[in-house]
C-alpha cells in the first residue's frame, strides 16, 4: 500500500514523534516498550523510560546494527516498527482472491500479535482504528483492514463496508447477497466452489450471532485453511495473534467476496 493511503491508525502507529531517553515518560515511551516486547527483549510496559528500557533498547540496537545508545532516535524507531511497515507493503499477487491471501499472510509473517495486555498494543490499534483494551476484540477489524489494503492496492471497491463486529459483517453480507449459511453448504444447496478461492468465515454462536471471523482459502465442505486475527494455535475466539489454521466447516457461515 502506498504510505500516502495508509489508514489513520497506521499513520499514528508508524510516525516518529520525538527522541526519547532515560527520564522520559508517557504514551510515546509506552509505544517503544510495546515494540521492544514484540521484538523479544521484554520490559515492563509502564510508560516510564528507566534503565531497564534503555538496556533493552541497546540490546535491540546492537541486534539491528544501530549505534547502541539506549536512546530512541529515528533509525531505531524505524527498525522497531519495520514489521508493521512490511505488513502494509504492496502485495504482488494480481487476482483478487490471491491478493487477499497475500496481504493477510504479510500480517502473519510480520508477527502481528498483542502486547501489554488483552487486546492491547500497536497491532490491535491498527486493526481497530486506534482503540485497544480488553473489550476490543479485533478479528473483524483484521478482516476489514486486510480487505481495505487489498482493494486499495488493486484499485477496486470494497466488497463490504467492513466493521469491528462479526454480527455487523454478517448483516452487511446479508444485505449485499454475499452471505452463505453453513446449512446451505452442508445440504449442497450452495456448492462449496461458489465461495471462491478466498472468502470470509463466521463462527456461529447462534443462528443470528457470530463469535469470531477470519479468512478462508480453498478447502472442502468438511474443512478449509484460514488466516485470522485475535486467535491462537487453539483457535481461541479471543486469542492474541494472527494465526494460520485449519478449521472444520461445521458450525460456520460464510461471506463471498466475489
Amino acid at each position: 500500500m502506498d504510505p500516502a493511503n495508509y489508514p489513520a491508525a497506521a499513520k499514528a502507529e508508524l510516525v516518529f514523534k520525538d527522541q526519547l531517553s532515560i527520564g522520559a515518560n508517557g504514551p510515546a515511551v509506552r509505544r517503544v516498550q510495546e515494540w521492544l516486547n514484540l521484538h523479544g527483549p521484554g520490559v515492563s510496559i509502564d510508560g516510564k523510560f528507566g534503565t531497564a528500557t534503555a538496556h533493552a533498547l541497546s540490546t535491540f540496537q546492537n541486534a539491528n546494527r544501530i549505534a547502541a545508545t539506549g536512546k530512541l532516535d529515528l533509525d531505531t524507531w524505524n527498525a522497531l516498527v519495520a514489521p508493521m511497515t512490511a505488513a502494509l507493503r504492496t502485495a504482488t499477487a494480481a487476482a483478487f482472491p490471491a491478493h487477499v491471501e497475500a496481504v493477510a499472510r504479510q500480517h502473519l509473517v510480520a508477527g502481528a500479535r498483542e502486547a501489554g495486555g488483552d487486546n492491547c498494543g500497536p497491532w490491535v490499534r491498527l486493526y481497530t482504528g486506534g482503540r485497544d483494551g480488553a473489550q476490543w476484540k479485533w478479528c473483524a477489524g483484521f478482516v476489514t483492514l486486510v480487505l481495505q489494503q487489498t482493494v486499495n492496492e488493486l484499485g477496486i471497491t470494497m466488497p463490504l463496508p467492513g466493521s469491528l463486529s462479526c454480527d455487523t459483517l454478517a448483516a452487511q453480507a446479508q444485505r449485499s447477497g454475499r452471505f452463505v449459511s453453513g446449512d446451505d453448504i452442508a445440504t449442497g444447496k450452495v456448492p462449496w466452489v461458489e465461495l471462491g478461492a478466498s472468502y470470509v468465515f463466521l463462527v456461529q454462536r447462534t443462528e443470528n450471532d457470530w463469535s469470531h471471523t477470519g479468512f478462508g482459502f480453498g478447502g472442502t465442505p468438511d474443512h478449509f485453511n484460514t488466516l485470522e486475527g485475535n486467535t491462537n494455535d487453539d483457535g481461541n475466539a479471543n486469542g492474541y495473534e494472527v494465526a494460520e489454521r485449519v478449521r472444520a466447516a461445521k458450525g460456520k457461515d460464510f461471506i463471498r467476496l466475489q
